[in-house]
């Protein structure tokens, strides 16, 4: 592969450098070496330390990370506000080899060959065995997270074990079956999730600061649990293996028994916490206004609205009392279509009237936030609000922590939830994860204590229910990209256009609101399911195969 080939020592120099102690910054870059890294006479075992933590900036960025855009505004939930942006290939079914839009292939080698390194040579470090043994397994969850980022997009990949490769050895990979991919990050996570620490307590505060952002057994568990939800899944269970769906609900299920997690009281202070008993695993990022300036609305200050969220994911949004827009006795009013929603809907989208910064948004057409002309703006009456800090009364934006959770409890749950139903049926504990969810949101409970959930669903209705609940929770936590194609409903969802609101002022300062198309969208499923191998990858390794209908 030639990823591989590529990966010269300079890798683990830049690995080293990117969150590197002061003495270690004293040395050139290009003095830097192994052997300095894994030094045995480094009693501390400092450069070792350094080495691993660096290995942890492998895992996914999170928020704007792809030109400016959410992977989020791949799917039906938005569009880039900017025309001509790369996510747009996602859409207009412009993907080839030659351009793989969030093309993860070498990154996630690059951390598995870091990886490697890293356990041939730690033994050799004078830190202590109890410490040893900690690195070498949280080296090992992060080695499983980046192979199922790569089966997540591409299926079976070449898996290397525990091998480094060196500039002379051949490295002509063969990809290993998805099941053989699938066994193997199974097997590193339950090899492993017993020597991490078990998970990051709150308190005493200086033990929760020291591990706030490293691998814990809860982090093992959350992956397995993901990792198994997606293997039950129709893309992947191609034999509806029904076994597999019991498998993934009782890896949830170890999550939630040991009683670390809860959810969160404010969904919104959620995303800019450093400790919360919800998040369960996340990457550590410096405090900045990134997230609010890239997608703030645009009449103010700052703000150049990148993310336009879409109607057809605000339609999404429950009513306060549980209930869909379009179910009777919703209380949805299309005069009023923002009023009496779930919190998260305010809590996550921008729209026309919502106070932000000291001021009504305005997203009506010539509104100061949707103002015309050659400016970027949304394009579907909407802006992204979720994980900014909370500014609506304030003056201006502030530094915030934008840290990027990549696994948090209510994942854990609705992993749950929709494994056991598809496992038993909408059974009691079914019902109980997706209550406990909606109660978090702000949806009443109702006279019957359901949370507008049907008193008898059947497993049909619950799926529906657990796929919406799950879209509109984790919106822009790169779910729904995923969700859609290991549902295989992308077919669906991603051959119709995306809609927006088009919002009109009228004399009296009401408005009329008017649903409209704003993007049109393709989705072959004869191969649109898996991302194409890197034409770079099939060019230079004569082993490896290209997924089905995708050229070269």
């Amino acid at each position: 592969m030639k990823i591989i080939t590529n990966y010269i020592f300079l890798l683990l120099c830049t690995g080293v450098l990117a969150s590197c102690s002061k003495s270690l910054e004293r040395e050139p870059l290009e003095r830097i070496t192994d052997e300095m890294a894994f030094d045995q006479m480094d009693k501390n075992a400092d450069y070792a330390k350094q080495f691993l933590y660096g290995t942890y900036l492998q895992l996914p960025d999170g928020y704007n990370r792809l030109s400016n855009a959410f992977l989020d505004a791949g799917t039906d939930d938005a569009v880039h506000s900017q025309d001509g942006i790369s996510i747009e290939s996602f859409r207009n079914g412009r993907i080839t080899a030659l351009n793989v839009v969030d093309n993860q292939w070498s990154r996630n080698y690059t951390g598995i060959r870091k990886v490697n390194l890293f356990l041939s040579k730690i033994d050799a470090v004078p830190a202590p065995q109890n410490l040893r043994t900690q690195w070498k397994a949280e080296a090992r969850f992060l080695r499983a997270y980046f192979y199922f980022e790569l089966i997540k997009r591409w299926g079976g990949v070449p898996l290397i074990g525990d091998k480094v490769f060196g500039l002379e050895d051949n490295i002509n990979l063969s990809r290993n079956s998805l099941d053989e991919c699938l066994a193997y990050i199974l097997s590193e996570i339950d090899a492993v999730k017993d020597q991490l620490i078990n998970h990051i307590t709150l308190t005493p505060a200086a033990e929760a600061d020291k591990y706030i952002a490293v691998a814990t057994k809860g982090s093992a568990l959350a992956l397995k649990s993901r990792v198994l939800l997606y293997a039950a899944s129709p893309l992947m269970n191609t034999t509806n293996n029904a076994q597999k769906w019991t498998d993934a609900a009782n890896a949830a299920k170890e999550v939630m028994q040991m009683n670390a997690y809860s959810l969160s009281t404010d969904f919104i202070a959620l995303f800019n916490a450093v400790k919360n008993a919800e998040i369960i695993f996340m990457v550590q990022k410096a405090q900045s206004q990134n997230v609010e300036t890239n997608n703030g609305p645009v009449g103010y200050l700052v703000g150049s609205g990148r993310t336009s969220p879409s109607q057809n994911l605000v339609d999404a949004f429950l009513m306060k009392n549980g209930k869909r827009i379009t179910d009777a006795g919703s209380g949805y009013s299309a005069t009023a279509p923002y009023t009496n929603r779930d919190n998260r809907f305010d809590a996550s989208i921008m729209y026309n009237g919502k106070n932000w910064l000291g001021r009504a948004v305005e997203t009506f057409e010539g509104g100061l936030d949707k103002p015309g002309g050659n400016r970027v703006q949304t394009k579907t009456g909407y802006y992204l609000r979720k994980f900014m800090g909370k500014f609506e009364s304030s003056a201006s934006y502030s530094n915030q922590n934008h840290h990027v959770i990549l696994f948090r409890y209510a994942e854990i749950l609705l992993n749950y939830a929709e494994a056991l139903n598809e496992a038993s049926g909408p059974v009691a504990d079914v019902y109980t994860a997706m209550k406990d969810i909606r109660k978090r949101a702000g949806v009443t409970a109702g006279a019957d204590n359901l949370y507008g959930l049907p008193a008898a669903a059947t497993k049909e209705q619950m799926r529906d229910l657990i796929r919406n609940e799950r879209r509109i929770e984790l919106a822009f936590e790169e779910h729904r990209f995923w969700d859609i194609r290991r549902w295989k409903i992308a077919e669906q969802v991603m051959n119709q256009p995306v809609k927006g609101m088009n919002i009109v002022k009228n004399t009296g300062g009401t408005f009329t609101y008017n649903v409209v198309d704003v993007a049109p969208s393709v989705f072959d499923a004869t191969k649109m399911h898996w991302l194409p191998i890197p034409f770079s990858e099939i060019q230079t390794n004569p082993n490896m195969t290209q997924n089905p209908g995708w050229s070269y």
